[in-house]
């Protein structure tokens, strides 16, 4: 019996996710302390709470790791992913089977301190630019195996995501534009190699702009600029393409950035240095 809902990500098996950190976490012996000190038959009834205010994301997958061990597992969800919740607010209860319960404690954990840290992080930056009509988007700053987790926690928070995969958006960068030879000539010949996919260019001083737009950019990625830079690039841009500020945003700085008039920008910081979120699973035998 759950009131959870059904998970589903694009390239992202649930199930796979949840049975290798299982694996990982329980060895090959499982959970040896709860078999020696909790009887077989013992049911728990336990509550998750978030101890300090958060931004939820990864509710549904952390019951995954429930039912996995136990799949008659009796879940009450309080919450939803992307809802902002105060301390003290109960997240979910569960009612089961004691050992399992206490197996999966820690993964279920960890993933929603996790990705609930990184959604909460990400709704102060998006709260921190409110009103200047810029968008902000998270990068591939991301751990190796958990991007499309980490990236859908960033949406949860309120970002775009940018590109998932090297595959998904061209973007040349300043060792591509070192390599072929200059701006201009970076953006035609990956102009010229018709990919289908639109050419963004990374800009770092002002006078790359004209050469990026003529030789067909269609959007410019604004590199490392102080505030008075985007709003000079804003202006010879003039709206032709979109353009994007990136490279040491923070979230002091970024209101700064926001209203230069840019239409992006984009934080490796959400992803990349976002603490996890207090969380608490406590038990009460029933």
């Amino acid at each position: 019996m759950t009131d959870a809902v059904p998970f589903s990500l694009p390239r992202f098996d649930l199930a796979d996710y949840v049975r290798r950190s299982l694996d990982e976490d329980l060895g090959e012996a499982g959970d040896v302390t709860s078999r020696a000190t909790i009887g077989a038959d013992v049911r728990f009834t336990a509550s998750m709470n978030c101890r300090e205010p958060i931004v939820v994301a990864g509710i549904e997958i952390a019951i995954a790791f429930f039912q996995t061990l136990d799949p008659a597992v009796i879940v009450r969800r309080r919450v939803r992913d992307g809802e902002a919740v105060a301390a003290g607010t109960e997240l979910l209860e569960l009612e089961g089977d004691a050992r399992a319960m206490l197996a999966a404690e820690r993964s279920a954990l960890n993933t929603l301190q996790h990705l609930s840290g990184i959604a909460t992080l990400t709704r102060r930056y998006v709260e921190a630019i409110a009103g200047t009509g810029a968008i902000l988007l998270d990068t591939r700053k991301t751990i190796p195996g958990l991007r499309v987790l980490e990236k859908y926690a960033a949406r949860m928070g309120g970002a775009e995501n940018h590109r998932m995969r090297m595959d998904d958006g061209l973007l040349i960068k300043d060792n591509h534009v070192a390599v072929a030879g200059g701006v201009g000539a970076a953006v035609r010949a990956a102009k010229a190699a018709d990919s289908g996919l639109k050419v963004q260019v990374e800009v770092d001083r002002i006078d790359q702009i004209d050469e990026a737009l003529a030789a067909g950019a269609d959007r410019l990625l604004l590199d490392n600029m102080t505030p008075a830079e985007l709003r000079e690039a804003v202006a010879r841009v003039a709206g032709r393409v979109p353009t994007e500020a990136s490279g040491g945003v923070r979230l002091d700085t970024i209101r700064a950035i926001a209203t230069s008039g840019v239409t992006f920008v984009s934080v490796g910081r959400i992803t990349q240095s976002a603490p996890a979120v207090d969380i608490g699973f406590d038990y009460e035998r029933k």
